[in-house]
């Protein structure tokens, strides 16, 4: 593990502002016995001075997160399947239109956005280090390199495929630390008057939601329009296009050209008068937040204390790889969390990461049914909720922390 003393896009001064401690691999779930394996690092996070980028300030190495068990698959969720279906056909509407186009995602996971693109015939590649995730692409008829996307392999697609009108990435911009080795490779393989697209938490929704548990290893980089403007034009692009998107908690679209090649879009302008009117990365911005994040913990700890005094039954609900920040940060162990449900596979009969809490399938959730239920998972609230009517039949009632403390 490497400490950043500087930003990690420009190298200017990075100012700390927020410490959650020693937490660990947020997607590290160990087996009972095997807990003393763990790798820790202190998550504390900073903003730069010069291009106002907010960023972790210790890297840990990607290996470590994103290997052959990474846990995650984007298509577990019915919004998330119809939020990829839906970008997949805008792109194959506006941008993948000529003779022959060619799209390639960075971070593609299971491949649902590809499978529309490959629907319609239309050449793709999927970049997937994970191993095991990508092979799940793979079966699904899809073309996917299980590496890293960088200069090299970006040099190695152009010779092979040619250059691509659109280059994709969800999720996964923001968990690249070394993000000018993917602008090189973006560089050598974006054809002119090609776009890269990239869609991420927005540091703004962050901050006035106090989604602190946003923030956590795999989320190295918290975007905003200044500095992704700022960044594009470190690298020789340009930010043409923003969007606000509700996925996720609330994350933006960011779409970048080469400079002078599409003409920036007044939403661009607007995002980014209304981060400066905000002052999103002050003082007075950042210092609210933690002010807001442990008033949320004292609450949420003195709440789940009351209930286990009260006689009450709780559960957990998603063993999500945010849960690792909230968990470890408030300190919420199986003492009054006793274990959570989730429909992973590979998390069930595990501990969560640090807090080793139990993972159990969603069969022991209505096993019978808790009093309350800690939705760890509260980006996916609504679509959970409604998912979840038996439970709230019996009489179960949710918590949710974000953006405050209350019972549902």
């Amino acid at each position: 593990m490497s400490a950043v003393l500087n930003c990690r896009i420009c190298a200017g001064p990075l100012r700390e502002f927020c410490d959650f401690g020693s937490q660990p691999l947020s997607s590290a779930f160990p087996e009972p016995g095997r807990i003393g394996e763990e790798f820790f690092f202190r998550l504390a996070v900073g903003a730069c001075e010069s291009c106002k980028m907010v960023q972790l300030v210790d890297e840990v190495p990607r290996t470590l997160m994103f290997h052959e068990d990474y846990p995650y698959l984007s298509s577990g969720s019915a919004v998330m399947r119809k939020h990829f279906e839906s970008i997949a056909r805008h792109f194959l509407e506006t941008r993948l239109t000529g003779k022959d186009p060619f799209i390639v995602e960075l971070g593609c996971n299971d491949g649902v956005m590809l499978r529309t693109v490959a629907q319609a015939k239309v050449r793709h590649l999927g970049f997937e280090p994970c191993r095991r995730v990508a092979e799940v692409a793979g079966r699904n008829g899809l073309r996917v390199k299980a590496e890293f996307f960088d200069a090299d392999s970006a040099a190695d697609v152009l010779a092979q495929d040619g250059p691509a009108q659109v280059i994709y990435a969800a999720n996964t911009m923001c968990h690249i630390p070394y993000l000018e080795s993917v602008f090189k490779g973006v560089g050598t393989l974006l054809a002119p008057d090609g776009v890269l697209v990239f869609e991420d938490p927005y540091l703004a929704d962050i901050i006035s939601r106090a989604a602190f548990d946003q923030i956590y290893d795999e989320h190295f980089y918290y975007f905003t329009a200044t500095s992704v403007q700022a960044m594009a034009r470190h690298f020789g692009f340009e930010l043409v296009d923003v969007e606000r998107l509700p996925v996720h908690g609330g994350e933006v679209r960011y779409t970048i050209a080469r400079p002078g090649v599409h003409r920036p879009t007044a939403n661009v302008a607007a995002m980014l008068a209304d981060e400066e009117s905000r002052a999103l990365t002050g003082m007075a911005s950042l210092e609210g937040f933690i002010t807001r994040v442990d008033r949320a913990r004292d609450e949420l700890v003195s709440l789940l204390e009351r209930l286990r005094a009260e006689g009450h039954t709780v559960a957990g609900y998603g063993a999500t790889a945010k849960s690792a920040t909230v968990t470890n940060y408030f300190g919420i162990g199986s003492d009054l969390v006793p274990f959570i449900a989730d429909s992973t596979p590979a998390k069930q009969g595990r501990l969560t990461p640090g807090s080793h809490i139990p993972v159990r399938s969603p069969d022991a959730f209505a096993d019978p049914y808790p009093d309350y239920a800690l939705l760890f998972a509260w980006n996916h609230a609504e679509e959970i909720i409604a998912k979840e009517q038996a439970f709230r039949k019996a009489g179960g009632r949710w918590i949710l922390y974000v953006p405050e403390v209350h019972i549902v």
